[in-house]
């Protein structure tokens, strides 16, 4: 019996985009196997079958690589480039990577990227809940009740966010920790209780800290990092 895979995982480990985004590939129509239109769920034998996205045939990545990179203001940090430089512009990597999560241009700090989908999947997927911590500068002072009231929780795309770690750094600073990724959701919280978001830093996903890393910076995830980081995701043995 040939050994099969799921569309979507193959895709994943091709290096290119998460999974997520393959799959709203998949659902668009652009992802063919054989010739034939892909469907969400089809399984295929990765040496035999022939995936294709506009033309371009699309191969299993086997040398997975994970870096961090301290990104600056006024850089995308989409694959494609819609207005200015986008992430990959500036970026020189010999692999094809592609970023996990979003950072928006006016702020600054960690980006993880990688080519493997899979931990992508695990990273991004919000049922999974993995910590995402930020230094936030405010114009003007904030006061203690406006903290614990974005710590408890605000209203964000007509949805109440989760419970948020929050402390004070000094009058108009603070750190948050968030567990989930709406879009713009510090920059929104703040606005929420009538502040204004002056800069806003990630420093942290999960373990892997920005500690004094310079702005441009771009390193590989050491042995140690990359090991925690994939036991935190309880997918240590599938990885390593």
């Amino acid at each position: 019996m040939k050994e099969t895979m799921r569309l979507q995982k193959y895709l994943s480990q091709a290096g290119i985009c998460s999974r997520r985004k393959w799959e709203e590939y998949i659902e668009r129509g652009l992802v063919l196997v054989n010739g034939k239109v892909a469907t969400i769920g089809q399984s295929i034998v990765s040496w035999e079958d022939m995936v294709t996205i506009q033309d371009e045939v699309v191969e299993e990545q086997k040398n997975f690589v994970y870096y961090k990179f301290h990104k600056p203001r006024d850089i995308e940090t989409t694959c494609a480039q819609r207005w200015g430089q986008s992430i990959i512009d500036i970026i020189d990597t010999p692999e094809r990577v592609f970023p996990v999560w979003r950072l928006d241009k006016e702020s600054t700090g960690l980006i993880l990227l990688t080519n493997d989908g899979r931990i992508a999947n695990f990273l991004m997927h919000p049922r999974y809940e993995h910590e995402k911590e930020y230094v936030v500068e405010t114009f003007g002072p904030i006061s203690d009740d406006d903290l614990e009231t974005m710590a408890a929780w605000v209203e964000v795309l007509w949805k109440k966010t989760k419970r948020a770690e929050i402390k004070r750094l000094s009058t108009g600073r603070f750190s948050i920790v968030l567990t989930e990724g709406k879009n713009r959701q510090i920059r929104r919280m703040v606005e929420n209780i009538w502040g204004r978001v002056k800069r806003l830093k990630r420093v942290r996903i999960e373990n892997i800290y920005l500690n004094k890393m310079k702005e441009w910076v771009l390193k590989h995830l050491s042995h140690g990092e990359k090991a925690e980081l994939f036991s935190i995701l309880d997918i240590k043995n599938e990885l390593l």
